[in-house]
């Protein structure tokens, strides 16, 4: 059995993906979802199966909170769950792009403990432990050092720029980029590779619980979009919204919010 929760993250992810790689996205059955919700493939119910077995096998007291699985009260008396999202990107997966992930988390006590976010097709694992920094691919990663937001790179998508999210109207002049993976946006502001990310929308706890402690252990700060930090294994497991990036680029963008102004 796996030394620590990271580990048996790390040894969920691996099979997760050879699981989702014998599927071709494009040609998986996929449905969707009542309510809304999204589409769904069979790939994303094969993950979610391995994963359920190889997590709560080895950790059978844990709670279990994720995409493709009935929810239920249980979770909310128990003190650590793995909070999981099988496939995060699934129209990704389904178009055939390589732009999608596996994003899974241990919480303790409202906090996220270890994570893990796999893109499979990419071959890139990001991992982080509590107070334990952060990893791609087992080397050391980090959030960039960009402390103001003229010029910044910032994943996000194109609802967030709108001019009633900001003081005044005044959209910042930023780089701006895309990602579809929520939880692989959140991992690539850890790496490095961008300065922030921002999502002004109620977001579901599996798409970026992993992320946010992958970010946090980099060097961001991370909240929710009124500048709350974030908390999870929530009744209804959402939170408002995701704002990431070095301290002072986060301090810069929290200023210019709405949405802040009228909490902070």
């Amino acid at each position: 059995m796996p030394a620590t929760d990271l580990d048996l993250l790390i040894h969920a992810a691996r099979l997760a993906g050879e699981t989702a790689l014998k599927y071709s996205g494009p040609q998986a059955k996929s449905w969707d979802k009542p309510g809304d919700l999204g589409p769904v493939t069979e790939a994303d119910l094969a993950v979610n199966d391995v994963l359920h077995r190889e997590l709560l096998g080895a950790r059978p007291d844990y709670g279990w909170l994720s995409e493709e699985s009935e929810d239920g009260s249980t979770r909310l008396d128990q003190e650590k769950l793995f909070i999981v999202d099988p496939i995060d990107g699934t129209r990704s997966f389904i178009e055939g792009s390589n732009a999608w992930a596996h994003s899974i988390a241990v919480a303790q006590g409202g906090e996220i403990t270890a994570a893990v976010v796999l893109l499979p097709a990419k071959d890139r694992l990001y991992a982080a432990a509590k107070g334990q920094g952060t990893t791609l691919n087992g080397t050391q990663v980090g959030v960039t050092a960009r402390e103001g937001v003229s010029g910044a790179s910032v994943l996000s998508a194109r609802p967030n720029y709108a001019p009633e999210h900001w003081i005044d109207g005044v959209v910042p002049d930023v780089k701006r980029v895309y990602r579809p993976s929520l939880a692989y946006r959140l991992s690539l502001v850890a790496q490095g590779r961008f300065d922030a990310m921002l999502t002004l929308r109620d977001s579901w706890e599996w798409d970026i619980a992993a992320g946010a402690l992958i970010l946090t252990e980099a060097g961001a700060k991370v909240t929710d979009m009124h500048g709350a930090p974030l908390r999870f294994n929530n009744a209804h497991p959402q939170v408002k919204g995701v704002v990431a990036a070095g301290p002072t680029l986060h301090a810069d963008l929290s200023k210019r919010l709405v949405s802040t102004q009228q909490t902070g």
